[in-house]
């Protein structure tokens, strides 16, 4: 089980999204799995074709610090991060995040097989840190995460401050469609919400 987790939304150039996904899921899957990161999951998202959105988790804030010196410091990035960058415009909207209630179902036996599913991201923005008063809708979604408040100990990569969130996520068949997000009690200071359909990569273990 992960106690940190990182949402990262990358904008990316007209045209390239399923170049960075090639390369993605081809180089930077075990590479980083090797170093103690679990790439939990790779998305195109359905309403926006030039955003490509990926989830990744780390045991501590402390092995996070490890994992990535050693990822972006080692021969993998090295060798592709020239091809990579050049798809992006901006890699910064990036969520850390902490367990509020559930678990991942991960299956990394899934890895390389067409995902019959939509994945549905539900990130609600409060007004002050996340106290436990959503633990209801939980039930309705395959897990949940609120803003992580640890400083972030990896600088070469930003991520955004400043914020509370609670983000929820959800499994619907592809063909169904996708539900509404779920209600909140009305005592929620719920500011403002943010609805990401998300369709798994072939690599991508969350689906």
């Amino acid at each position: 089980m992960n106690d940190i987790y990182e949402l990262r939304q990358y904008t990316l150039r007209p045209g390239q999204r399923d170049v960075l996904i090639e390369l993605f899921d081809r180089e930077f899957v075990e590479s980083q799995e090797e170093l103690g990161i679990r790439v939990v999951g790779q998305f195109r998202d359905l309403e926006r074709p030039d955003r490509f959105v990926w989830v990744r988790g780390f045991p501590s804030m402390a092995v996070r610090a490890e994992s990535l010196t050693a990822f972006y410091g080692g021969p993998v990035w090295r060798a592709h991060r020239a091809a990579a960058n050049a798809t992006m415009i901006d890699s910064d909207d990036v969520l850390l995040l902490r367990p509020a209630g559930g678990e991942f179902t991960l299956n990394p036996a899934v890895r390389g097989t067409p995902a019959s599913t939509v994945v549905v991201a539900d990130i609600r923005y409060l007004s002050g840190p996340y106290d436990g008063e959503f633990a209801r809708i939980v039930d309705d979604a395959a897990v949940a995460l609120s803003t992580e408040y640890a400083e972030n100990n990896f600088p070469a990569l930003p991520v955004r401050t400043g914020e509370h969130v609670f983000v929820t996520f959800a499994s619907v068949p592809a063909e169904n469609g996708w539900p509404e997000p779920a209600g909140l009690p009305e005592h929620a200071k719920v500011t403002r919400r943010e609805r990401l359909l998300l369709a798994p990569t072939d690599r991508s273990m969350l689906r």
